[in-house]
This record gives C-alpha cells, sequence and structure tokens, in this order.
C-alpha cells in the first residue's frame, strides 16, 4: 500500500482529496494514511481522531490535514498517533509531503487572499465531476466554525473555471458540479459581477456558453439571499443548469435565524422556494437544518419542523447542534442535550415522511440519469433532480440513460430503461 487519503466532510474536502492523494503519491510516501478531516461539528472532530487512531493500529504513517488541522492544529499534533499535521494551505502544496519537514505546518489561513489552484487531479472514480469556484466564507454566522478553517471568500479565476470545466467534458464527464464554501459569493473579490448580475451569474453564463458540450451543470450548496434576478433567471430557464439546489436555510424561525446571524427571514426562504417550484416545477431542494440551536423553544422548533413541508424539501440534512469553541453560539444558553437529539430525531421523521411524499410524486415520469455505478445487472445513478434511481441492465458509469420510474422504496426511485 502508498497512500490512502480518508475524505470527512463536504465536496470540496473531497475534490482536494484528490489533490492530497496526487502530491503524496508524487512525493513517494509509502504506507501512509492521510486523514482529511472535516470540523463542521465536534463529532466530525472525533471522528478524525478515531481514523487516526485506527490508521496508527494497522501500522501507517499518519498525517491529519483539512478544517479539523486548521482548527484543532495543537489537538492533533499532541495525539502520539499523528506523525504530521497540514493545514489546509499546506496540504495543496508539494512540498508539505516531503521528509524532514516539521511535524506541523499549519499558516494562518486567515491572511490569504487568493483561492490555492488544485493540483491537477483525475476524476475517473466520478461520474459526476468537482469543480471549485471558490473558498472561504466572509460571514460569521454564530455557529459555524469554517470561515476559520478555510478564511476568508476567494474565488478561482473565471477562465481557470471554464477551462477547467471544458478538460473533464473532454475526458468523457456528462455532469459537472460547481462546489465551495460559499459559492454565491463568487467574483467580487476578483472583480467579477456588479449591479446587474453576480459573479456567480457571470461564471453560470461563461460556462453554459463556453462549454457548449457540457450536458449538465449543478450548484452546490447555495445561499439564496445573494442569488440575483440573473441567476435565478437561468436557473428557471437553462434546461442544462440541473433543477436541483442545495438551499443554506440552518432554521426556519425568525429569532433563531437572528441568533445565527443568517441574513434571510423565514417568508423569504418559503417564498424562495415557492416561486422556483412554481416556474421550474421538476426543481428539488436539499437544506441543511440545525436542531436544538441554544435559546430553541419548542415553539421555535415547530417552525424549523414546518419549514421542511413548506418548502417542500426533498433532501434535509438534519445536524444536532454542536457548540464550537470561539465561536458565539457556544457562549449562548445551551439546550439540554436529551432534548437536541429528541428534535433532530423528529426533524429526520419529519424529512422522511416529505421524501416519501416527494419519491411518491415521482412515479411514472421517465427521467434522464447520469449512471453511477453497474453491477449484476443493475445500475444506480442521478436523475437531474439529484434522484436517486437504481433500475436493471448494465450500463457504462458515467453515461446518461432514459429510465421510466415505477416506483421507489422510501430512499430511491425504481425504474425501467426504454
Amino acid at each position: 500500500m502508498s497512500v490512502k487519503v480518508e475524505n470527512f466532510g463536504c465536496r470540496l474536502n473531497a475534490l482536494e482529496g484528490d489533490s492530497v492523494e496526487a502530491l503524496a503519491n508524487a512525493a513517494g510516501l509509502k504506507d501512509t494514511t492521510i486523514i482529511n478531516g472535516c470540523a463542521v461539528t465536534g463529532e466530525a472532530l472525533r471522528q478524525a481522531r478515531q481514523a487516526a487512531r485506527k490508521a496508527k493500529r494497522s501500522g501507517q504513517e499518519v498525517i491529519v490535514t483539512g478544517c479539523a488541522a486548521q482548527t484543532d492544529a495543537t489537538r492533533f499534533t499532541d495525539m502520539p498517533e499523528v506523525d504530521r499535521v497540514l493545514g489546509n494551505e499546506e496540504k495543496l502544496q508539494a512540498a508539505s509531503y516531503q521528509p524532514g519537514l516539521a511535524d506541523k505546518q499549519v499558516s494562518n489561513i486567515m491572511q490569504k487572499t487568493e483561492a490555492s489552484p488544485l493540483p491537477p487531479a483525475v476524476q475517473n472514480n466520478r461520474a459526476r465531476a468537482f469543480v471549485q469556484v471558490q473558498t472561504g466564507c466572509d460571514h460569521r454566522c454564530t455557529f459555524c466554525i469554517i470561515p476559520y478553517g478555510r478564511g476568508n471568500s476567494r474565488s478561482v479565476p473565471l477562465a481557470d473555471v471554464v477551462q477547467r470545466v471544458a478538460s473533464l467534458v473532454e475526458a468523457g464527464h456528462k455532469e459537472v458540479v460547481l462546489t465551495g464554501v460559499d459559492i454565491t459569493s463568487y467574483g467580487p473579490d476578483i472583480g467579477i459581477g456588479d449591479a446587474a448580475q453576480s459573479g456567480l451569474g457571470h461564471l453560470v453564463r461563461a460556462i453554459l456558453d463556453g462549454v457548449p458540450d457540457l450536458p449538465r451543470l449543478r450548484l452546490s450548496s447555495i445561499d439564496a439571499v445573494e442569488i440575483d434576478r440573473s441567476l435565478l433567471d437561468m436557473v428557471i430557464h437553462e434546461p442544462r443548469l440541473m433543477p436541483h439546489l442545495h438551499v443554506s436555510l440552518q432554521a426556519g424561525d425568525d429569532i433563531i435565524l437572528k441568533r445565527m446571524k443568517r441574513r434571510h427571514s423565514r417568508a423569504a426562504a418559503v417564498a424562495f422556494c415557492r416561486h422556483l417550484k412554481t416556474a421550474r416545477p421538476d426543481i428539488a431542494f436539499g437544506a441543511d437544518i440545525i436542531a436544538g440551536f441554544p435559546t430553541e423553544t419548542e415553539a421555535m422548533f415547530q417552525n424549523s419542523l414546518a419549514l421542511i413541508a413548506d418548502c417542500d424539501l426533498s433532501f434535509v440534512h438534519v445536524f444536532p447542534f454542536s457548540p464550537r469553541p470561539g465561536t458565539p453560539a457556544a457562549r449562548m444558553p445551551q439546550i439540554d442535550a436529551g432534548e437536541v437529539k429528541a428534535r433532530a430525531a423528529r426533524l429526520r421523521d419529519a424529512a422522511q415522511r416529505q421524501l416519501n411524499d416527494w419519491l411518491h410524486r415521482q412515479h411514472g415520469k421517465t427521467m434522464s440519469v447520469l449512471v453511477e455505478k453497474s453491477r449484476d445487472d443493475m445500475a444506480e445513478g442521478r436523475a437531474e433532480n439529484f434522484a436517486r434511481v437504481s433500475f436493471g441492465g448494465t450500463h457504462e458509469a458515467g453515461k446518461l440513460v432514459d429510465v421510466t420510474i415505477h416506483g421507489d422504496n422510501g430512499l430511491m426511485l425504481l425504474g425501467a430503461t426504454q
């Protein structure tokens, strides 16, 4: 065995993990496990520590990097199982993997003013290719540690993004997902975007025009308050821009949203989703919702619970609130841990009921499905609306296949090819 990279957390971390693996292999590392960790919750940090201990027990050299290393460098450096700790910038530099360097290489990421280009790495293991468009975040939500793991928002030059998308399409990819920490903040730091069209709107238009052979372009998590009219029109009218948005909602109560330092209201979130549903009925929404945010009463929680149906959320990620040291929310009056867990379970139950209803509404439709895996005469992939679809036959991963939906199993749609 040479290098094994274990990625935790977001799509951006997974994409960076490809570059990390390429750099470490190029440096000649052997019998090494790299934990590319996440810091979004205390549980994510626990998983990174657990993975490091497991790797060391198997006789591996252990490197910890990612947001986990950036925000908790000392904790990982002090672990006897960890041989080297690399910050989020250092993990993308070839020199970091050379022998004889310091055990801890973590710079002040808040001083970074440009997005470091990702070293090239193939994505043959992904049907849906990822492209980084920015990193970092300028907002300071009271619960979030990620700006301190990623720094301030920094955009990748537009021409570089378009070229990367073109190269992936040339390599055979049928779908590209634009990813980052806060992709709707793309552009201002590099002079892209104006009052008429956001930086992300300019970028999406440039990709669609500049790479005409790209069948499917997908946006990752977005902040609805940053979507301008031009980008909204593309979401509604551009068939190559997939009808699926993961909206950063976090809560459904106005008081909690203010205490989170979010920039939208409950009414604005509901209006946004309903407007898009009316204009493009096939669109599907995902969202993150936090259970048990400090000071959340039962009535406030009920507003978040109802948001799942009010916004017709098909894909809900539920996070039990986890206080992150150094954030304002960690200093607020906390909810009992048992109650937080119970509210998270209630949110998940509501999300499953909503998913069941949404899946049933897809029955009888014919969908274009991007095959992600195929085995034993069964294939699985993602429809344009991000639904998971299982269907019979042997199909090459990365191909687009028309599938008629005849049922579901509560998790994914079931169908058959024409």
